[in-house]
């Protein structure tokens, strides 16, 4: 074979790193292509924090509504309750016979019956002022068994003090009005027409009171078993 000479150059055959079809790349120098950028971050969205409500579940409903109720019933309870005791201790009627010097009074703590329903009056009263706040408390937390529990319990001991003395006033201006045969007891009211007026308003005061109140008390145990 002939010997090839040392200055006949070699024939380079270029391989390219390519995939079929794409052809080679250029021999000019292209700028190294810059790192893809970084996708931005997703813009973050801060909601605000919804923090469990109570007052506002649509289930307490009903229960808010029984309360809210309750709550009118006490503050209607408060007004006959306080004319009740404010009619009777100002039941006082003072008649002049012939003279000056005879003269019949009636008061109204000359009949025990009488004075006992002021002083349950009065304390139904003013039970029925302090009670509201918790009422109201009830309102807006439907929920509280407790406090209603409490308000049952006295709405219950109320109504049996204010249940006994009306029925024992009551008794007592019966009497007035009509009198005892059997024990001559004279009718009263045909002369003391004042005193009869004051305390019959009292008692029926008294027992629309108490109707308000079993009402209350059906309505606080109601309220206690659905819940």
């Amino acid at each position: 074979a002939p010997n090839m000479s040392t200055s006949e150059a070699a024939t380079v055959i270029p391989v390219y790193d390519v995939a079929p079809g794409q052809g080679a790349p250029s021999n000019s120098k292209a700028p190294a292509a810059a790192p893809p950028a970084a996708a931005p971050a997703a813009a973050t969205t801060t909601t605000p924090r919804k923090f469990p409500m109570r007052f506002f579940r649509r289930s307490d409903r009903g229960s808010r509504c029984m309360a809210f109720l309750d709550l009118l019933l006490r503050i209607a309870a408060f007004g006959p309750a306080l004319a009740a005791a404010i009619a009777t201790g100002t039941s006082d009627e003072t008649l002049s016979v012939f003279t000056e010097f005879f003269q019949f009074r009636a008061r109204f703590d000359d009949f025990p019956a009488f004075l006992f329903l002021m002083v349950a009056s009065a304390i139904a009263a003013g039970y029925l002022l302090l009670s509201l706040p918790f009422s109201a408390v009830v309102v807006l937390r439907p929920q509280t068994t407790v406090l209603r529990l409490l308000l049952l319990v006295c709405d219950t001991i109320m109504l049996g003090l204010l249940t006994a003395g009306a029925a024992a006033a009551a008794a007592i201006v019966d009497l007035a009005h009509s009198g005892n045969e059997r024990a001559n007891w004279v009718p009263i009211c045909m002369q003391f027409h004042g005193f009869c007026r004051r305390t019959s308003g009292a008692v029926v005061a008294s027992f629309l009171s108490v109707f308000i109140f079993v009402l209350l008390v059906v309505l606080a145990a109601f309220s206690i078993r659905k819940r």
